[in-house]
């Protein structure tokens, strides 16, 4: 049972950014409230929820320390190498066989855009392999937006690279006092905006216009979210891709019940899926 003073903050938030956080699971939203009283020096709920009428910018911190913004770049190495070796590979094979070459990708949670720059330098690592040079188009959303800034920032520290080969860190980053910052090249292949995937009035980021992905990445949201609004997200991301494209979950995520049959697991070791496409 939440909190009734909880309760109220939640719905203050949801009052004035428009995000209902109450579908998230009680012990992650009282861990994360408390962290926020400890900064602003609030003893309780109440006194807390009386400080963020009294600074709005305030609520922007709660916002940020409620999403998930713990990443790194190539954060489990095993997907990645599997998107490297495998699904990039099978989807350029693909595209041989189609009018329309380009290739679609969404980071529907990117945080501070360790995801999407992630999977930018794998698409330049096989692009120059191959001397492929296929049109692309890679989007990163988030409710985030001070991650967000900081996603368009592109300065990392070096626990965010930490699973990047020296080779490939020297070659997309420059370091300054122990910063990261990513080279402009792989910069500009992506594009960063707001989404709420809650947000059932929109069922793709605005600035994809139509969807159609190839590959949209969901990882390390839904263990957050309650079952109805894993149904909501779900059901976008089944609309989003296009016939047969990748779908990629966090390592303790699956699809729900009524979407089991909707996605087929690439394999065992990770959680790679592919849409399934019914006649």
């Amino acid at each position: 049972m939440i909190n009734p003073e909880l309760k109220k903050i939640i719905d203050f938030l949801f009052l004035h950014k428009g995000i209902d956080f109450s579908g998230y699971r009680l012990a992650m939203l009282e861990r994360r409230t408390q962290k926020r009283l400890f900064k602003t020096k609030c003893s309780n709920y109440s006194e807390y929820l009386e400080y963020l009428k009294q600074h709005v910018s305030e609520l922007d911190q709660l916002l940020h320390v409620y999403t998930i913004n713990v990443s790194s770049f190539c954060r489990n190495s095993l997907s990645f190498g599997i998107l490297r070796n495998e699904v990039f590979p099978s989807i350029l094979e693909q595209k041989k066989e189609e009018k329309n070459k380009n290739i679609r990708i969404w980071s529907s949670a990117c945080a501070r855009g360790e995801e999407p720059y992630s999977i930018a330098i794998i698409l330049n690592e096989i692009f120059e392999r191959t001397k492929v040079d296929y049109p692309f188009y890679i989007i990163g959303t988030d409710i985030d937006k001070l991650a967000l800034d900081n996603a368009e920032n592109a300065i990392y520290s070096a626990e965010s690279i930490e699973n990047v080969k020296h080779g490939m860190v020297k070659r997309y980053f420059t370091e300054s006092n122990r910063q990261f910052r990513l080279n402009t090249n792989i910069k500009e292949m992506v594009q960063f905006s707001y989404y709420n995937l809650l947000n059932e009035k929109q069922k793709v980021p605005p600035e994809s216009i139509y969807g159609d992905f190839d590959i949209v990445f969901c990882r390390n949201v839904l263990i957050y979210l309650d079952e109805q609004q894993q149904k909501i997200v779900f059901d976008k991301l089944y609309h989003s891709l296009k016939p047969n494209g990748y779908l990629v979950l966090g390592e303790a995520e699956v699809p729900i019940v009524e979407f089991k049959h909707k996605f087929r697991r690439l394999g065992r070791h990770c959680k790679i899926y592919r849409k399934v496409t019914f006649l």
